[in-house]
């Protein structure tokens, strides 16, 4: 009989791709998964991954355990989740993935009053730009800026975020030839970044990141021109570029798996963050 660990090790293995990062995810060493792969290998009597100077590969064999594998801990989350729905007192921690500019000033901000009101809920906030995957159980909830399309999950569309051009009221008094702050290569295919350079047209940019509250920061000193939602100009106190009208929307969904909506922890956190976000989105 082979070890649960020892599959749920080889299971992380192969979704992340590589043993420092199934290593990185599982908060172990990469010694650690890598003996527990070798482990799993002697209990099934399988080469489930092929050894190379500087990687493992997964065999034929290793992707037909890794997919039994992936059924199995779905079926074990959808258990712990039809156990806790059961439950009705709201305890537990939740883990809430989501874009860190979202995080930070709407969410964590007003974590108190969320846990004055549960006091036995912790909340786990994983800042990502990318959606963690909520069938791994990388999270509970995951807030996006695209419609989640996994068929096993329940997604609702929260509203639009307006973004504008902002810049620091010195900078627009200073009557100097407009030079913009935006996103770096990683996200030029944003929507808001598109949008900003057709706002820009031949325009300069003096400044890219990857992180819009470095953006904001930028623009707070006096760089430039970039491109925000409104709650994030306010915190920086920055002021719209007089352009009457001109704002674009991305769209802003909440996802949770079908199994454990129901779930109380949950249920409760999911109200708390529309609670959040709504007031702040245009329907």
């Amino acid at each position: 009989m082979f070890d649960w660990e020892d599959l749920r090790y080889f299971s992380a293995f192969v979704s992340a791709g590589s043993l420092s990062a199934a290593a990185k995810a599982l908060a172990v060493d990469h010694a650690t998964v890598a003996r527990r792969i070798a482990s799993l290998e002697a209990s099934l009597h399988l080469k489930l991954v092929d050894r190379r100077a500087r990687t493992y590969l997964v065999t034929e064999q290793g992707q037909r355990v890794a997919a039994f594998a992936q059924q199995m801990l779905t079926t074990s989350f959808a258990l712990e989740h039809f156990a806790s729905a059961g439950q009705a007192q709201v305890e537990g921690q939740v883990v809430l993935s989501a874009p860190p500019a979202l995080l930070g000033s709407l969410i964590a901000r007003r974590g108190g009053e969320l846990f004055a009101r549960y006091p036995a809920l912790t909340l786990k906030l994983v800042g990502s730009k990318s959606r963690a995957s909520l069938t791994r159980r990388e999270a509970d909830l995951a807030i996006s800026l695209t419609r989640p399309t996994e068929p096993t999950l329940v997604a609702q569309l929260l509203g639009h975020l307006e973004y504008r051009l902002y810049a620091a009221p010195a900078y627009l008094r200073s009557g100097q030839a407009p030079v913009y702050i935006g996103y770096d290569a990683s996200q030029a295919k944003s929507p808001q970044q598109r949008w900003l350079l057709q706002q820009a047209g031949d325009g300069t940019f003096v400044l890219h990141s990857n992180d819009l509250r470095i953006q904001a920061e930028a623009a707070a000193g006096g760089a430039g021109i970039a491109c925000l939602p409104a709650f994030m100009a306010d915190e920086h106190q920055l002021e719209p570029v007089s352009r009457a009208g001109a704002s674009t929307s991305i769209e802003i969904w909440l996802a949770v798996h079908e199994d454990a909506r129901h779930t109380p922890r949950i249920r409760a956190v999911i109200d708390f963050v529309q609670g959040c976000l709504q007031p702040l989105l245009r329907l």
